[in-house]
């Protein structure tokens, strides 16, 4: 045991009163423990235990659980005393049974489902609806209050307790480290959240990193190293460790008591230091490494194998009874042990004065608002999106870049909500590469390390939170909008791929919460993805990487939704939706390089509205149905489209063409599909029954397919777009190599039209001469042919 620990000063502060206090409530919460894991009846053992108890099936995980509620019930001590604003993120893996158990003691959880009553009848429904069809799972799920990290999977909660800290001065997040979790990438990367955390305008994150020594079957690393390598490691990433050791309960909680308070002091004194003498200097936080035995206080041996302090303690450690008789006897010794008999009252109540020790109100970790992150949401200040769009007076006019044009709408979010600061900006160091540059106008990125001179844009406080790696960007985004708050995520489109798994979890959260009544909704996740795949040519196949979309699109209807603007009016008109918008995930795909600028604001925010149009002004149909409709959806992909349209209206002036261009790429599944989706009538009105559809994609072709697939006229759309094809190339050859171009585009429509007759065979020809010019003009001169660069939407195309 560290020997700073064991100082008559440091013990002395809690009293020997307190320390049993702490050590029943502890039994407590072990007990309701085991009783969620095993039993469905007889809660509190009033005669002895029998078969039909237990439950048929044992689902559960009590390796980590004891240490966890030791863990909280020392904090609801320190937050009784001080009268602290804390919350509890439980990193390691199904850890459910401690966080219901403490909730349901401090009394939030009966609060939330009153049938969960505080009495005998309530913990049979508690222990019942455990791991237990129609029941509740076994991690710190959404079902959970006090909860906003689920722990599905591992390596997120350091993240999420920054991102839920951030512009929370007076928050301090409990984070529960799993020595598992801890070897996560992710995790390891997060212990360098301290760099960004401002002492006097965020609160704090106390981690607890919980070494019980195993995994589900495998040591783990951080255990087996020294301590004072362990001591060494965790001073270099800028902490202060507090090492807390043992298994001898009543020496623990003394240590752990002092631990907490000298933790708390540090805590205090850095907070102090910063908001009243103005010292920024970084500094060395305080954190906490508890060892203790996995499965602590739990079955020695079963059967002959070491149970406690093993592996063997990571799931249920006592087997079905039905099979095994002699665990029957075994589990309600273990359940005694814990003398439950001091603990609950004759109605199965925690008795009073062990109650006692439980904060209340909203300092219950389990009621704290920060945890239901929608109670305390404000609503962005929002600025008139369409003060900020292109003049678009003729159509094709050539913008700037369609994120830079957003990039001032964004800067004024910021500025609007500076005073409330409920908004941040998170990106892998590419603000400015993904052309938000104005954003840092009116604020700077957040940085508390060492800067030199020649650094650009750091501050201690700022709006913008930069760190190369996608999972902390992420993982502090998902803090920030769990607690309460709003923020946009920007990333290169082919390296969002990295936080797959993250956006899982979050959506699957999303999905769970909006059936809860009692959690109130939260901003949207919000992704801007530049750099895109049609514009990686200078960066090469490495950079090109549509398949996002993909996986989101695989989540529930209700949760997610992707946006493909075809230039920046509609997309300033998207994002002041997507940013509005609650429990949602926003997917923005579009493009930094200058480009042509097609609606003005008006007609981009009709259009965006609707997600999906006929541009009348492209196309040539007249009256009646047309030959082709020529669809497209993405700012490349309707470059080319329309580039193919004036081609064919010039060439085949006799061709009827209908343009459909889609910005809300959920609008093409079926209304019985997505809330979005068109139904048949309305898909059949724009893409025709029998017609021949060119569809120009910015993604892969087959999600097209995929979405449309019940479509009367699913078996006429043919789909181009990124197939795998690409290098170090021109922007143009990006989309000759993958079929997408403007001439591939108008041989495809030519060799499906048989009434194009000779003048499609004579066009067709010229085309394949202009690809062969094209691809002889580029290995010479290492740019695209000046009709390519210089192309307009032709004059006598114009509305």
């Amino acid at each position: 045991m560290n020997e700073t620990l064991e100082t008559e000063s440091d013990a002395g502060e809690v009293s020997g009163e307190m320390l049993a206090k702490i050590d029943a409530y502890w039994r407590a919460t072990n007990y309701l423990s085991v009783g969620q894991m095993y039993l469905c009846d007889n809660p509190l053992l009033r005669r002895p235990l029998q078969l039909s108890d237990v439950k048929p099936m044992l689902l559960g995980h009590w390796g980590t659980t004891p240490g966890q509620n030791f863990i909280y019930a020392h904090l609801n001590r320190l937050i009784k005393q001080n009268d602290l604003d804390m919350i509890y993120v439980s990193g390691p893996g199904h850890g459910g049974p401690a966080l219901v158990a403490n909730t349901y003691l401090e009394g939030t959880y009966s609060e939330v489902y009153p049938d969960i009553s505080p009495d005998e009848a309530g913990l049979r429904r508690l222990f019942t609806q455990f791991s237990f069809p129609g029941g509740i799972p076994s991690h710190a799920s959404p079902e959970c209050p006090g909860s906003i990290h689920e722990g599905g999977e591992l390596g997120y909660s350091l993240s999420h307790s920054f991102g839920a800290v951030f512009d929370n001065p007076d928050l301090i997040v409990a984070c529960v480290v799993g020595d598992g979790e801890a070897e996560t990438g992710p995790l390891a990367t997060a212990w360098h959240s301290n760099k960004f955390l401002n002492p006097a305008t965020d609160g704090v994150v106390l981690p607890i990193l919980h070494l019980n020594g195993y995994k589900i079957a495998n040591p783990t690393v951080l255990a087996r190293i020294e301590h004072d390598e362990l001591d060494q490691l965790m001073r270099g990433y800028g902490w202060t460790p507090i090492l807390v050791e043992g298994d001898d309960p009543a020496k623990m909680h003394v240590a752990m008591a002092a631990a907490l308070d000298e933790a708390y002091a540090q805590i205090k004194a850095i907070q102090g230091n910063a908001r009243v003498n103005g010292d920024m200097t970084r500094p060395r936080w305080p954190m906490i490494v508890l060892r203790s035995p996995k499965g602590w206080t739990g079955p020695k041996f079963v059967d002959g194998v070491p149970i406690e302090g093993t592996f063997h303690s990571h799931p249920v450690p006592l087997s079905d009874p039905a099979a095994h008789p002699e665990h029957l006897q075994q589990l309600e010794q273990w359940m005694r042990s814990y003398r439950p008999e001091e603990l609950f009252d004759d109605t199965g109540r925690l008795l009073a004065e062990i109650a006692d020790l439980a904060p209340v109100g909203k300092r219950r970790m389990g009621a704290n608002p920060h945890a239901n992150g929608g109670l305390l949401m404000r609503d962005l200040v929002m600025p008139d999106f369409r003060d900020y769009g292109n003049d678009v007076s003729e159509r094709g006019v050539k913008g700037i870049g369609d994120t830079h044009v957003m990039g001032k709408f964004v800067r004024d979010v910021v500025r609007l909500n500076e005073e409330q600061k409920n908004f941040r900006i998170f990106g892998p160091d590419e603000t400015i590469s993904n052309g938000l540059e104005a954003v840092l106008e009116v604020t700077q990125r957040q940085w508390n390390a060492r800067t030199v001179e020649t650094d650009e844009l750091l501050a201690p406080e700022g709006r913008v939170l930069e760190m190369l790696s996608e999972h902390q960007c992420q993982g502090w985004l998902e803090g920030y909008l769990l607690t309460g708050r709003h923020g946009l995520f920007n990333c290169y489109e082919a390296f969002i791929h990295i936080i797959d798994s993250m956006f899982d979890q979050h959506a699957k959260w999303l999905k769970v919460t909006s059936e809860l009544p009692w959690r109130h909704p939260i901003a949207s996740l919000n992704y801007l993805l530049a750099s895109h795949v049609w514009r990686q040519d200078h960066n090469g196949f490495t950079h090109q990487d549509p398949g996002f979309i993909d996986v989101v699109v695989n989540k529930k209807a209700e949760i997610v939704r992707v946006y493909l603007p075809p230039d920046a009016n509609c997309l300033i008109s998207v994002m002041d939706h997507c940013l509005r918008s609650r429990n949602y995930v926003n997917v923005v795909i579009t493009g930094k390089h200058p480009a042509p600028q097609w609606l003005p604001m008006s007609e981009a925010i009709e259009h965006c509205t609707k997600g999906i149009g006929v541009w009348d002004w492209a196309g040539s149909e007249g009256n009646g149905d047309p030959d082709v409709v020529m669809a497209c959806c993405g700012d490349v992909p309707t470059l080319e489209t329309l580039a193919a349209v004036s081609i064919m209206r010039e060439h085949l002036p006799e061709l009827k063409i209908r343009v459909v261009n889609v910005v809300d790429l959920m609008r093409l599944q079926p209304k019985s599909e997505h809330p979005h989706g068109l139904t048949d009538a309305d898909f059949d009105e724009l893409f025709t029954k029998d017609k021949q559809v060119i569809f120009a994609f910015h993604a892969y072709p087959w999600l097209i397919h995929r979405l449309t697939y019940r479509r009367t006229n699913h078996g006429n759309i043919h789909v181009r777009g990124y197939k795998e094809e690409g290098t170090i190339t021109t922007p143009f050859d990006m989309n000759v190599l993958n079929d997408l171009d403007r001439f591939h585009l108008v041989i495809d429509t030519i060799d499906r039209l048989p009434q194009t007759g000779d003048k499609g065979a004579v066009l067709k020809k010229q085309l394949q001469e202009k690809l062969i010019e094209h691809r002889r003009y580029i290995n010479q001169n290492g740019q695209d042919m000046p009709e390519i660069r210089n192309w307009k939407w032709p004059s006598g195309c114009r509305s």
